[in-house]
């Protein structure tokens, strides 16, 4: 066995995780060793903008059916248990743990040292263990980079061993599948097989700091986006799912980046979880996302794209893999970022939802019971053409913006959200970047110059002096005028030609928004249950 790299004192992979009579070792590898090992495996090639691109395999996207939580006495009371938190006993892990380790006998492996959590009270050193050179260069974008002085001394809290190549046997190992992902809280580690899929590994330590930060420490941990104003240094923060606009709206030329994507929110400060961004690349182009495309440079990695035929030029409209193409970067990738990527406790947050309902208003302000229900609830909708099989507008629930993340139950954040919103002065904003004047097919998508234009509104204080109006159902304050933005859209209601239809339609979504908080109900306090729509019973 021959170890290359840079190493730290504390590098015996036998004695802190089992693993023994390895090939090579390569430890904190540069970013241009690991493009170079990826090329001459054979496993990636560069694209004429410099950056790698490889393929993840079978897998191009999370199986969250095949991730699992050693249930323990560390979390058999504490887990939220269910579809998103499945079982998994410590005895088939060990058992499982120990073929993976046999499967790893005699091949080369890729060690990174890094840590999450920019803010220093909250840092977690963490050791990937990788099979392939791409998969360590993941994690050398998406975590924070330690600096040579900081690997003289490192000492792992948690390890993460990803081996796409070891398929687990259902019958024997108790999977679903070949493929699976598992946190053991009690042993700090989490193991993945059988998928390249690099999402598993950034997804896997964001649901470890979902459970520790407010279960441990108090911090409130967030699926989110986070910028600076440059003027007055004001903190907001984007919550969002999947097509809502988080990452195109958390970016602005007047306001720094403290990330695109995982956050924790502690008594004075919001700081990022990661050192990089993974964004999707489906569709992209300079005039739509001018950072995430001139990020994509030597350094990065971009998975399961396309190419332009016979040329090595990216071609992102090719969704012939996967419509989930990636790309992955370090975060001084982008120009206009905070460093280090910490900012204040938030003035302002803002829930951005694509309601294509029409029916929630483009900006409406939230009491903090109605804040804490609407992020339990953390709606959006799918349009007809976003996933097989969807032909008309589908309402998605998420808890807390981001359910298959959460390790506790949703009323444990949202109570951490009330909180942190007690007696202090700040706003929160629920954002419609959906329909107007109708449901989708019928209405047509809010201008993102006017959803910027309410944001900036709201985040310089021009709606402070602003009449409200109240919304029924929802019972939402809407401004009645904000700059740069025709008033008559403001009111949902009054841009529909069909009233009655309009009535209708908030009534049925009411209904749905309703019938989702039922499974939240025993343990939520009932001032938030009190924030629900009040939808009419026919």
């Amino acid at each position: 066995m021959n170890v290359f790299g840079k190493l730290g004192k504390n590098t015996d992979l036998n004695e802190s995780i089992g693993l023994n009579n390895l090939g090579n070792q390569f430890w904190n590898l540069s970013p241009s060793e690991l493009v170079e090992d990826t090329i001459l495996n054979g496993q990636g090639e560069l694209t004429d903008t410099g950056a790698l691109a490889i393929e993840t395999g079978e897998f191009t996207g999370r199986s969250p059916k095949d991730r699992f939580v050693v249930c323990d006495e560390k979390t058999e009371n504490a887990v939220w248990w269910g579809d998103v938190n499945i079982k998994f006993t410590p005895e088939k892990f060990d058992a499982l743990y120990n073929r993976m380790k046999a499967y790893l006998n005699g091949r080369d492996v890729y060690v990174r040292d890094a840590f999450a959590c920019a803010d220093p009270s909250y840092k977690m050193n963490i050791r990937v263990v990788n099979e392939i050179s791409w998969g360590n260069m993941f994690a050398y974008n998406m975590f924070l980079r330690p600096t040579d002085t900081d690997l003289e001394n490192f000492l792992p809290e948690w390890h993460i061993v990803c081996a796409p190549g070891f398929k687990a046997d259902p019958e024997i190992d108790g999977t679903r599948q070949a493929n699976f992902a598992i946190l053991n809280f009690t042993k700090k580690m989490i193991i993945i097989g059988g998928t390249g899929y690099t999402g598993e590994i950034k997804k896997g330590i964001f649901s470890v700091l979902n459970f520790v930060l407010p279960h441990e420490k108090n911090v409130l941990s967030m699926h989110c986006s986070a910028n600076i104003g440059n003027e007055h240094n004001d903190t907001a923060v984007f919550f969002g799912l999947s097509g809502t606009g988080k990452t195109t709206l958390s970016s602005d030329e007047n306001r720094r980046l403290i990330g695109d994507d995982e956050h924790g929110w502690a008594e004075n400060t919001v700081f990022n979880f990661e050192g990089g961004c993974y964004a999707k690349t489906i569709d992209l182009s300079r005039e739509k996302e001018p950072q995430i495309y001139d990020a994509i440079k030597f350094g990065a990695i971009l998975e399961n794209i396309g190419f332009t035929e016979g040329t090595s030029m990216p071609d992102y409209t090719d969704g012939s893999i996967t419509e989930n193409t990636r790309v992955s970067y370090p975060i001084d990738f982008i120009d206009n970022i905070a460093v280090p990527s910490i900012g204040n406790a938030p003035k302002n947050i803002f829930f951005l939802t694509a309601d294509a309902f029409g029916v929630i208003p483009p900006i409406s302000r939230l009491t903090k019971e109605q804040a804490m229900y609407h992020f339990m609830s953390g709606y959006t909708a799918k349009v007809a053409g976003t996933e097989v099989g969807i032909t008309e507008p589908t309402t998605t629930f998420s808890a807390c913006f981001g359910a298959a993340f959460l390790p506790l139950h949703p009323a444990k954040y949202a109570k951490l959200l009330g909180e942190k919103l007690n007696g202090k002065d700040i706003k929160v904003w629920l954002i419609n970047t959906g329909w107007t004047g109708g449901t989708y097919g019928v209405g047509s998508r809010m201008k993102l110059s006017y959803t910027r234009a309410m944001i900036t509104a709201a985040l310089t204080g021009k709606l402070d002096d602003v009449k409200f109006e109240m919304l029924p159902i929802f019972d939402l304050e809407m401004p009645t005028a904000c700059e740069g933005v025709p008033s008559e859209i403001l009111n949902p209601r009054m841009t529909w030609a069909d009233k009655a239809a309009y009535d209708e339609t908030a009534n049925n979504l009411a209904t749905k928004f309703v019938k989702n908080f039922e499974k939240f109900a025993a343990e939520t306090d009932p001032t938030i249950l009190a924030a629900a729509p009040k939808a009419m019973v026919k």
